[in-house]
C-alpha cells in the first residue's frame, strides 16, 4: 500500500508531518500509528513533543499479541485462533492453559505429561497453611488469596530468576498447580471447616470441587456434570485479551518483579467489583427484583437511570458475549443436577424483553459473561464472596500467558506511562509565620 500514512499539519507551525500507519493481523487488522512518532510533532526545539491524552486507555494499544482475539463488534473470542465455542465444547481447562502459554494444543503425551506436572505441585507448604490460618475468620476470601499469592515469592526465592526459561516454567506450574488449593484453603477457612488435601487421582476441576466440600466421605467423587461445568467455565474465563487485570500482570511483570508477585497485583485489580465482582451484581439485582412479573417496571426505572442493567453491555462487546451462550446451555445441564435456581427464570425473562427493547437495542447492550456465571456458581452451592476467587484462579493460565509474551518482546520495557501536569506552576516557599 503507497500510502499507508497519516498527515499531521500542525497549524501553529504549519508544518506537516507522515506518520507510517501499521497493521495487525487478520480479522480485526487493526490499525494504528506509533504514539512516539508524536514526539516529533513540536511548537518550539524547547518543545518536549506532543503527547497523546487517553483516560483509562480506551484507545491506546500498549502491547502487541498473539494471544487471545476479541473481536467486540461480531461477537468473537478465539484463544490462539481457536473459537471460544470448540474449546469449551472440546477442551479442559488445563489443555486450554496448556495452549494459551505455548500457543499450540499439545500432542497426547504433552498434555499428560502437562497433567501430571501440574497435579503433583497441588500441594501447599505447610507453612502457606499457617499463613492462611492467620487470617480473621470472616476475612473476604479474595483479601485471603491475593495475600497467599504474594508471599508465595518467599517460598520461592528462585522464582525471581524471570528470564531462566527453566525456572520461569517451573513457576508457571507451581501457579496454575497451587491456585485452586488456595482458593478452597479460603473457603474452608471462612467456615471453620478443616482444609482437604489435594488428590492426584482427580481432575484438575474434580480435585477442586473435593477440597472445597467434602465433609466425612471415605471417597469423596464429584459429579461429573458439575465438575464438567466447573471446567467449561475455567476455559471462558481463561484470557480476555488486554483487560485491567491482565494489564496489571503486564506492567508489574515489566518491572522484573516475580511471576507470584506479578499475579498478586493482578488479583488485586481482579479484586475491584468493576471488573470481578459483576457477577455478584447481577445476582443482587436478580434477587432485588424478585419476579418475573417485576421485571418491566424494573426495565422502564433502568431506561430512566435510576440504575444500571447488571450483566449487559461490556466495555468491548458490542454484540452479544459468546461467553454468555455458552454458560446459558452450561446453567441448565447444572441445573439438571442441583435442582433449577429461581433466579433462571427471571434472568431468561429479563434477557428476552430487554432484547426485544429498541432502548437496550440500540444502544448494543446484550448478556454479557457475568449475566448467568453467577447463577450457576450459587446453584452449586459457591457463595458470592468466592466469585472473584474462581475467576482468579481459571484467569491464572491467561494472566501468566500475557506475562510471558511480555518477556519475551523486545520492544516491551519497564511501563511508565506519560502525565499531562495540570497542577500549580513554580512558586516560591512561604514560610510558616508568613502564611495566611
Amino acid at each position: 500500500m503507497a500510502n499507508d500514512t497519516l498527515t499531521i499539519t500542525d497549524n501553529r507551525t504549519g508544518k506537516s508531518y507522515e506518520i507510517p500507519i501499521e497493521y495487525g493481523t487478520n480479522p480485526l487488522r487493526s490499525t494504528y500509528i506509533r504514539a512516539s512518532e508524536l514526539r516529533q510533532i513540536k511548537a518550539s526545539d524547547d518543545d518536549f513533543g506532543l503527547l497523546s491524552y487517553d483516560p483509562s486507555f480506551v484507545n491506546t494499544a500498549s502491547s502487541k499479541s498473539e494471544v487471545t482475539l476479541v473481536d467486540g463488534i461480531a461477537g468473537v473470542l478465539h484463544y490462539r485462533g481457536y473459537p471460544i465455542e470448540q474449546l469449551a465444547e472440546r477442551s479442559t481447562y488445563l489443555e486450554t492453559a496448556y495452549l494459551l502459554l505455548n500457543g499450540e494444543l499439545p500432542t497426547p503425551s504433552q498434555l499428560e505429561s502437562w497433567v501430571s506436572e501440574v497435579t503433583i505441585h497441588t500441594l501447599l507448604n505447610e507453612r502457606n497453611k499457617t499463613f492462611i490460618e492467620g487470617f480473621h475468620y470472616d476475612a473476604h476470601p479474595m483479601g485471603m488469596l491475593v495475600g497467599t499469592v504474594g508471599a508465595l515469592s518467599t517460598f520461592y526465592p528462585g522464582a525471581k530468576d524471570i528470564y531462566d526459561v527453566e525456572s520461569r516454567e517451573k513457576q508457571i506450574v507451581r501457579l496454575i498447580a497451587k491456585m485452586p488449593t488456595i482458593a478452597a484453603f479460603t473457603y474452608r477457612h471462612n467456615r471453620g471447616l478443616p482444609y482437604v488435601m489435594p488428590d492426584n487421582e482427580l481432575s484438575y476441576t474434580g480435585n477442586f470441587l473435593k477440597m472445597m466440600f467434602r465433609i466425612t466421605e471415605p471417597k469423596y467423587t464429584p459429579d461429573p456434570v458439575l465438575e464438567r461445568a466447573l471446567d467449561v467455565l475455567f476455559i471462558l474465563h481463561a484470557d480476555h485479551g488486554q483487560n485491567c487485570s491482565s494489564s496489571t500482570m503486564r506492567l508489574i511483570g515489566s518491572s522484573d518483579a516475580d511471576p507470584f508477585s506479578a499475579l498478586a497485583g493482578a488479583a488485586a485489580a481482579l479484586y475491584g467489583p468493576l471488573h470481578g465482582g459483576a457477577n455478584e451484581k447481577v445476582l443482587r439485582m436478580l434477587e432485588t427484583i424478585g419476579s418475573i412479573d417485576n421485571i418491566p417496571d424494573y426495565i422502564e426505572r433502568v431506561k430512566k437511570g435510576d440504575f444500571r442493567l447488571m450483566g449487559f453491555g461490556h466495555r468491548v462487546y458490542k454484540n452479544y458475549d459468546p461467553r454468555a451462550r455458552i454458560i446459558k446451555k452450561t446453567a441448565e445441564e447444572v441445573f439438571g443436577v442441583t435442582g433449577r435456581n429461581p433466579l433462571i427464570d427471571i434472568a431468561l425473562e429479563l434477557e428476552r424483553i430487554a432484547l426485544e427493547d429498541e432502548y437496550f437495542v440500540k444502544r448494543k447492550l446484550f448478556p454479557n459473561v457475568d449475566f448467568y456465571s453467577g447463577i450457576i456458581y450459587q446453584a452449586m452451592g459457591l457463595p458470592t464472596a468466592l466469585f472473584p476467587v474462581l475467576f482468579a484462579v481459571a484467569r491464572t493460565s491467561g494472566w501468566l500467558a500475557q506475562w510471558q509474551e511480555m518477556l519475551d518482546d523486545e520492544e516491551q520495557k519497564i511501563w511508565r506511562p506519560r502525565q499531562v501536569y495540570t497542577g500549580t506552576e513554580m512558586r516560591e516557599y512561604v514560610p510558616l509565620d508568613k502564611r495566611g
